[in-house]
């Protein structure tokens, strides 16, 4: 396959300071002997962009290239423009990203590079806007993406112990702790629960508030002030949210933990009591 390179007027529409960047960095990328392609993620694949998005490009490493250290691939970060400051994304387990801040005026740019057989399995199909010889084509082709649907088992084995958690820090006083895990409560299970429901992609919070109004409503109640009877209010509208959601998807091989629910739910009552 001779090279592949998307033609500018294929881009989805985009703020100027986006398509200036990217119309520079692909001539270099281009220059790189080590890459192989590029493609773009994110907002660029559901022309969504606007002056908050970031850039999410995959930089493709040659199959018969060595690994790229750190080092390598902050060189080439600096290369494509004014390079604020750059770090690994390990705090999101995923040390193959690289997390840049360009600038002024300010761009944040993910660059996660991957050798073409570690595209698959992936959780969005990426737009190619530059493909070498066609082994970013070929890796795609090789597998569908799928974003994993939430795991509702998952969720009801460890609902009940999180309610507890959240109760007890209520109950003693923690509250920072109590809001916050009120908010990874959100995240890692009424969040996905509500975007599913919606039949949007279930990335935690993410564009919740383009679902329906009911259903940001009920997401904003469970968000908790600095005050222990707000925590409680929150964690109360966070159980009804769980189940009404518990109920929606009614999946009939879901073990529902009825013992561990009764009792966390009582416990939190009692909290709830020394309030008022």
């Amino acid at each position: 396959m001779s090279e592949f390179l998307l033609p500018e007027s294929k881009w989805p529409a985009m703020p100027d300071r986006h398509r200036e960047f990217l119309s520079s960095a692909l001539p270099i990328f281009r220059r790189v002997g080590v890459l192989s392609g590029v493609a773009a993620g994110g907002s660029f694949i559901s022309n969504r962009l606007d002056h908050y998005s970031d850039l999410d490009l995959v930089l493709v490493v040659a199959p018969d290239a060595s690994p790229l250290a750190r080092a390598d691939r902050e060189a080439i970060a600096a290369r494509i423009g004014p390079l604020l400051c750059a770090f690994i994304g390990d705090h999101v387990n995923e040390p193959r990203l690289l997390i840049c801040l360009y600038g002024p005026p300010l761009l944040h740019v993910d660059l996660k590079f991957l050798p073409p057989n570690e595209l698959n399995p992936r959780v969005e199909d990426p737009v190619v806007l530059w493909d070498r010889v066609g082994d970013v084509h070929r890796a795609l082709a090789a597998g569908p993406a799928a974003y994993p649907s939430p795991d509702l088992q998952w969720i009801e084995d460890r609902f009940w112990v999180w309610v507890h958690y959240a109760a007890a820090k209520i109950g003693r006083g923690e509250l920072l702790e109590a809001v916050d895990f009120l908010g990874a409560l959100r995240k890692f299970a009424l969040g996905p629960l509500a975007l599913q429901l919606g039949a949007a992609r279930p990335d935690g919070v993410r564009r919740a508030e383009d679902l329906s109004t009911d259903a940001v409503s009920s997401l904003v109640s469970t968000v908790a002030e600095y005050d222990a009877s707000s925590c409680y209010r929150a964690l109360t509208n966070a159980i009804t949210l769980y189940r009404g959601q518990r109920a929606a998807l009614g999946l009939p091989s879901l073990v529902r933990r009825s013992a561990a629910e009764a009792e966390s739910v009582a416990y939190l009552e009692s909290i709830g009591q020394t309030l008022t």
